[in-house]
């Protein structure tokens, strides 16, 4: 129940006057969080918040406050305020945080302990393993610089996070490969969104292509991922951070790339859920542009032999990683087998890709995770290359 009337009420978006728009989730909680402590301390609040959106060089000498719209502050009983924000993240970004709200409440704590105590709500992701709040160290360390210097002296903060449709949303991402269930992570490692679907992303990628090329230690090699999540794993696996190039959904111009840059080897890793799109012929992989997954798989489990009601689950299943989950459980080596035709098919596709460019040189090999991030498909080449390349972890 409301205490007081609220502040403002009708929403508002960034205002064209402003660089508000590109931002990742983080930046619109420290917003949120702000604009509520301010209403907390008895302030007005702003409907554009400054904010430090550079930790590590927060109020230097020359650098101001970025502005980022908020949507409403109020107070409620038992000494919380809510305030929300609106996520936006910049003209022709395709992401599903556009216009996703972002809710919090904040409180005065009482005792010693840590200045701010986070609390996951509904639609937050939490880690599996231990419950908490799935935030990364930029989320953390954003709302330091930008609300605890406003705090009196001894005061603490109980922060409560809400995404009311991010348990939905969550479904469409790949969080579980996190190990984060129950909606979505307050992830984000800069303030401004990298455009996976954008042509920027795509030439900061053949820049950085082109330089490893040019390198006099240029040894041929290397190893395209989607991700963070291949990011990731890609060292854990043994995989030298050199040979590492992160793609984005921009997998076909940077496979032409790679070969006219002389790339002699090339290892595609990736989850099973993205890559399978290559095995279709799909060379873009972003979900708004094309899709096609569930008839790829049941097309490959058709060749397979896989027929019926088997046939039919795989279709209908919602995601292609709940669709072998499930054939896993009832035939484990059929699911297996398929696992390993949807790599080499993305093998074959590639090649094939190439080819239509005059590319026929590279070797290219496909290895696929799952959302445990644990390899479990590899086309002959790719586990050849993935021999090849690693090296010991330890």
């Amino acid at each position: 129940m409301f205490l007081g009337p609220l502040l403002e009420l009708t929403p508002i978006g960034p205002s064209s006057a402003d660089a508000t728009a590109g931002y990742t989730v983080p930046v619109w909680l420290t917003a949120a969080a702000r604009a509520a402590l301010a209403v907390l301390l008895g302030q007005p609040w702003e409907r554009h918040q400054p904010l430090w959106l550079h930790p590590e060089a927060a109020a230097a000498v020359g650098e101001l406050p970025a502005r980022v719209p908020v949507q409403a502050a109020a107070p409620l009983a038992d000494g919380w305020v809510l305030a929300m924000a609106c996520c936006d993240p910049g003209p022709e970004v395709l992401d599903l945080t556009r216009g996703l709200q972002l809710w919090v409440q904040l409180r005065w704590l009482e005792g010693p302990g840590k200045w701010l105590e986070l609390r996951a709500g509904e639609g937050v992701g939490v880690l599996q393993a231990s419950g908490a709040a799935c935030i990364s160290a930029y989320a953390e360390q954003l709302l330091e610089c930008n609300l605890r210097p406003l705090l009196p002296p001894g005061r603490r903060l109980e922060l409560q996070v809400v995404i009311p449709e991010g348990k939905r949303l969550a479904e469409r991402t790949s969080n579980a490969a996190f190990g984060v269930v129950d909606g979505l992570a307050l992830i984000g490692t800069q303030a401004e969104v990298q455009r996976s679907a954008g042509p920027d992303q795509l030439a900061q990628a053949l820049a950085t292509l082109r330089e490893r090329a040019a390198a006099p230690a240029f040894c041929g090699d290397l190893v395209l991922v989607i991700g963070e999540n291949g990011l990731d794993l890609a060292p854990r696996l043994g995989l030298p951070p050199e040979l590492l190039l992160k793609a984005g959904n921009w997998l076909g111009p940077l496979l032409v790339a790679a070969a006219e840059a002389g790339v002699r080897r090339l290892l595609l890793l990736g989850y099973q859920g993205k890559l399978i799109k290559l095995a279709g012929g799909i060379f873009h992989t972003h979900h708004h542009l094309a899709d096609g997954r569930a008839e790829v798989l049941t097309a490959l489990a058709a060749l397979a032999g896989l027929g019926g009601q088997a046939l039919q689950a795989l279709h209908d299943a919602p995601t292609v990683e709940a669709a072998l989950g499930d054939l896993a459980q009832r035939d484990p080596p059929r699911a297996e087998r398929l696992r390993q035709a949807i790599a080499a098919a993305v093998e074959q596709r590639s090649l094939s890709y190439l080819a239509r460019y005059g590319q026929e040189a590279m070797a290219v090999g496909a290895v696929l995770f799952d959302r445990s991030r644990q390899i479990c498909g590899q086309g002959p080449v790719g586990l050849e290359l993935l021999t090849a390349l690693c090296t010991p972890t330890g």
